[in-house]
């Protein structure tokens, strides 16, 4: 991959337009005009529904020998993605090599062209080197620089940090596009639990478009143009889909998980006629049935794979579609509950109060009041 300084000479818009179109049509949270019921595939279905959302925080210049800390996403979450449930760090390596490391495992090594997420928002660190004693950025620094214009260039060199201080690209070892993601983790998520502590996506396993993601993250940080922001946030979106795809493809063969479960044959049919239908009143027998497994094998799998019955798993996406709804139309209560495949409202409001810890209406009056 090669760098340029940023004059605007390095322009890869074009190159990753249809990339972007395809990746807004996949994250349109908004678009309840379009049936809920219809569902392209299991995962993509999920990430529509738990509102992925990305940010780009800091444009990052290294040299010589440096280390910075991290602290854990859910200190700084209010400041970064305000209203998130869960929020995860991420580093595009535009130039040079470095090191991450998160605690209670062995650090890895990081090359141009690379990116590192933390699914689970750990705090961690970024270096030069293994061991090497890092400057810690603490969750009352990026409170104060919460205002500031984004993306934040800073600048590590020979044991200092400068805050709002960009670097020539051509001065750096080092040079890192730094982010955000968040989504809902309630009322179900079952993807986070399914992701590593460390989502390492080297550049050699990558497609050809994820270099021109991060040289686009690269110009975009260092040239901000009107919709700027837009394109850096899709952007963030578009990789942590595809980090999500490329660990499915690297998972082993006798992996478990919600993620293992969406590629066993048995589990993985079973999900997707749940997803593609969830108002149908489905029972153990007719997936069994369809998925061609006896009912208590597909029992047993489901929660060796997923960790829930298959009637327990359907119920939690009712009530996850049912919140998508509550916050994205003004259905009534009543229609929601037949939409996800409830008999009444009265039968899903018990559920939903269950499980979310309140009635529909005045869920859906607390999400109103937090927007």
């Amino acid at each position: 991959m090669t760098l340029h300084c940023a004059s605007g000479k390095l322009d890869q818009a074009s190159a990753i337009d249809e990339s972007l179109d395809r990746v807004a049509t996949f994250l349109d949270y908004s678009s309840t005009h379009r049936s809920i019921l219809m569902s392209r595939d299991t995962l993509s279905d999920l990430l529509r529904s738990v509102r992925v959302r990305g940010a780009v925080f800091y444009y990052v210049s290294c040299r010589g020998q440096w280390s910075a800390e991290a602290p854990p996403a859910k200190e700084i979450a209010e400041a970064v993605l305000p209203g998130c449930e869960h929020v995860m760090e991420y580093h595009m390596i535009a130039k040079g090599n470095g090191w991450a490391a998160v605690s209670g495992q062995s650090p890895v090594k990081l090359a141009a062209g690379d990116i590192v997420m933390f699914p689970q928002g750990d705090r961690h660190v970024l270096s030069s080197a293994p061991n090497v004693e890092p400057l810690r950025m603490t969750a009352d620094w990026v409170f104060a620089r919460r205002n500031d214009p984004k993306p934040m260039p800073i600048s590590y060199h020979h044991g200092v940090v400068e805050a709002g201080a960009p670097m020539p690209i051509e001065n750096a070892d080092m040079v890192a596009v730094c982010g955000f993601l968040g989504c809902d983790l309630r009322p179900f998520n079952p993807l986070i639990a399914a992701l590593p502590r460390v989502l390492h996506l080297p550049a050699s396993h990558a497609g050809g478009w994820v270099s021109r993601v991060i040289e686009q993250a690269v110009v975009e940080s260092n040239s901000p143009r009107p919709g700027g922001d837009a394109v850096l946030e899709r952007l963030a979106e578009m990789m942590f889909v595809d980090a999500a795809r490329r660990y499915l493809d690297s998972l082993p063969e006798d992996a478990t998980g919600w993620l293992a479960g969406l590629r066993d044959r048995f589990v993985g049919k079973a999900l997707a006629l749940m997803h593609a239908r969830p108002d149908h009143a489905w029972s153990v027998d007719d997936l069994s049935r369809e998925v061609g497994l006896s009912r208590s094998a597909l029992h047993e799998r489901f929660i060796e794979f997923v960790g829930h019955p298959p009637m327990q798993y359907l119920a939690n996406w009712r009530i996850q579609l049912g919140a998508r709804l509550l916050r994205e139309s003004n259905r009534t209560v009543a229609t929601i509950a037949l939409d996800v495949g409830y008999d009444s409202e009265a039968a899903f409001s018990r559920a939903f109060k269950r499980m979310v810890g309140m009635p529909p209406a005045a869920w859906r009056k607390a999400q109103t009041r937090a927007e």
